[in-house]
């Protein structure tokens, strides 16, 4: 399942070792119709619906049973994790707000404090990313320390920048999500091969290019090239939401896929590990764009 997120990636649904399979469907008893093949396909049929007393029952009679569905991965399975997943990111951001002060006499240690958690899950979700499943207890501790660092940050930014900047934040992540969710499901949104290439394309000249910014501004000071400040930089928040809806619109696909082609429970978790560091890209570049607009006041 490899992830929509242009930082990380997960195993696709669709494919054998690679991204997910697009304008594919699974039929009835048989395996999914596709030009890529599936992993949860194979040339006798699903391995998770077979019946093994097929054979039994053609021998007495009786009609073959219906599939059962116990250990696939449900659209409630999905929700369920990522609501566990984004419980423990809220959480640790909640404490960290409280117990994490930015007064000028603390500030920089809990700014410190804030980019060592953000390390650390940065370190977290890539080990997971690179794991051939998924483990729940390396993704809700991803989600612990990504939320002490969003907590943090979101103090200073709402506290010394903007006053209300986190909830404008939040309710912009909370929009995009119910747009994107409704675009998609109405069809207006068509994920296919075409459409996620432009996306990672785009993302990839995104990141590299915030990349070269970064080590402009490290090395050389100031803003770097400009591209996080300014009118720039609001060009390019709203750029980085854009590219967060599209992410979105991927990881609805995933998850779709992972369902019609009766991927384990447990896939579960990677649904729900993709979706968390969408929303936290979104989360973020609402905040960055925030912060810029009252900056320039």
């Amino acid at each position: 399942m490899r992830s929509s997120n242009p930082v990380f990636s997960r195993r696709g649904f669709g494919r054998d070792n690679g991204y997910a399979g697009f304008n594919t469907a699974p039929q009835a008893g048989g395996p999914a119709v596709a030009t890529q093949a599936n992993p949860y396909a194979q040339p006798t049929g699903n391995p998770y619906a077979q019946n093994p007393y097929a054979q039994q029952d053609l021998q007495y009679g009786a009609p073959p049973q219906a599939p059962a569905t116990t250990g696939r991965m449900t659209i409630d399975d999905v929700v369920m994790r990522t609501a566990t997943t984004l419980g423990v990111l809220i959480v640790t951001a909640a404490l960290s707000w409280a117990l994490l002060p930015v007064d000028d006499a603390n500030i920089n240690r809990s700014y410190g404090i804030g980019i060592g958690a953000a390390l650390i899950g940065m370190v977290l979700a890539l080990v997971q990313s690179f794991k051939r499943k998924p483990t729940p207890a390396l993704i809700l501790t991803y989600a612990a320390f990504e939320g002490v660092f969003l907590g943090v940050i979101s103090n200073i930014v709402d506290n010394r920048i903007a006053d209300g900047a986190a909830m404008q934040a939040v309710i912009g992540t909370m929009a995009v999500f119910a747009g994107v969710l409704v675009a998609y499901k109405a069809g207006w949104i068509r994920v296919n091969r075409r459409f996620y290439g432009f996306v990672m394309a785009a993302a990839l000249g995104f990141i590299l290019l915030m990349a070269v910014n970064l080590l402009f501004a490290v090395f050389g000071g100031g803003d770097g090239l400009g591209f996080r400040s300014g009118a720039l930089g609001v060009v390019f928040g709203v750029i980085g939401i854009i590219l967060g809806a599209c992410f979105l619109a991927l990881d609805f696909k995933q998850v779709e896929d992972g369902i019609a082609y009766g991927a384990p429970r447990e896939e579960a978790w990677l649904a729900a590990f993709g979706l968390t560091l969408t929303l936290v890209w979104i989360y973020m570049e609402f905040l960055r764009l925030i912060s810029i607009l009252n900056s320039s006041d």
